[in-house]
């Protein structure tokens, strides 16, 4: 009678282990509430249900877990698990994250499509030689100045206190090719340094800017793509690479969704966006032919200084060059 309840217990403490769940710890500075983690949320509860309960995602979403290199540290000490961030945010991790960040580097959603068809999956290798899985990549959209003052010429912009996110060197070396020394800053100090006049111009895209109320502070936006934003969800390799063939299919399949669905809410979110700005008082200044000529010239002098630094690897720079050419001309 011992030995039969001895090798229960010893069966059922075996098939615990066999069913306990993998738990995969995810931050972001995404507000809760935006579509950001609605949509990350239905990936995570697609995973659990793929997965029949064997892997879960849990967020900490609005920066609880702290700024981003807090959540790259963490990551790395096995306190987090993975994160969604910026590309910028993430080049640290990986140089080339930033590739699609380049200052004035595209013109049009359609050439961002194109080149992305062809650098999206040369990123997603790069991530994993670095050592993490890129779980999904969506567009968040183009990024515009935003300004408490008009900013309508590049000695407007030199006079202004202008914030550049922490540890993001593209956006800092497009700056300063343009003659602006940048105020650099976590992305969770922006809105109470916008109250306190310590930055007074940002660079957001339009829903962005709503999602994060700067748009209650700002009084002006020019109407001249300055950088593309995208959004990664990368997953340590160490926990990814733990799971069994069909769960990270699952894990990369049921976020790459969510993903896909979050680049179709973030452009209508950013047209709707932008209408409800200038409902509210936002004007909108769109530069002339001059006056783009000029900026796309400081945008490719930092492009150049940032390719001779090393900030992106060769290969990577030789790859958006040619899939920008043949979007371009086609």
């Amino acid at each position: 009678m011992r030995k039969t309840i001895g090798l229960s217990i010893v069966l059922l403490g075996a098939l615990g282990a066999a069913h306990a769940a993998t738990v995969i710890k995810i931050a972001t500075v995404a507000p809760d509430g935006t579509a950001w983690m609605r949509e990350m949320r239905a990936g995570a509860a697609a995973v659990k249900k793929d997965t029949e309960g064997r892997v879960e995602i849990k967020y900490y979403p609005g920066g609880v877990m702290g700024d981003e290199p807090t959540v790259l540290r963490k990551i790395r000490i096995d306190q987090l698990q993975g994160g969604a961030f910026t590309g910028g945010e993430l080049s640290q991790v990986d140089k080339d994250a930033q590739i699609y960040s380049l200052p004035f580097l595209f013109k049009t959603q359609d050439e961002v499509d194109k080149v992305r068809t062809q650098l999206d999956p040369l990123l997603r290798q790069s991530f994993d030689k670095a050592g993490f899985d890129v779980a999904g990549i969506s567009g968040g959209g183009f990024a515009y100045l935003m300004s408490v003052n008009p900013i309508k010429t590049k000695d407007d912009l030199k006079a202004a206190k202008v914030w550049v996110p922490q540890g993001d060197r593209v956006a800092e070396a497009g700056f300063k090719a343009g003659g602006v020394t940048p105020i650099s800053l976590p992305l969770a100090d922006v809105y109470t340094s916008l109250q306190t006049g310590l930055i007074d111009t940002v660079a957001n895209t339009p829903a962005g800017a709503i999602a994060f109320q700067w748009h209650t502070k700002v009084r002006h936006m020019v109407d001249l793509p300055i950088t593309y934003v995208v959004g990664i969800l990368v997953i340590d390799n160490k926990v990814f690479d733990a799971l069994s063939p069909a769960d990270q299919k699952a894990v990369n399949g049921d976020l790459g969704a969510a993903f896909a669905r979050l680049e179709k809410i973030n452009r209508d979110d950013n047209a709707k966006a932008e209408q409800a700005l200038q409902k509210q008082g936002v004007a909108i200044f769109t530069p002339n032919a001059a006056e783009t000529a000029a900026w796309e010239a400081v945008g490719a002098d930092a492009r150049k200084q940032l390719q001779a630094d090393g900030e992106i690897t060769p290969e990577m720079s030789a790859a958006l060059d040619k899939a920008l050419a043949a979007a371009r001309s086609n």
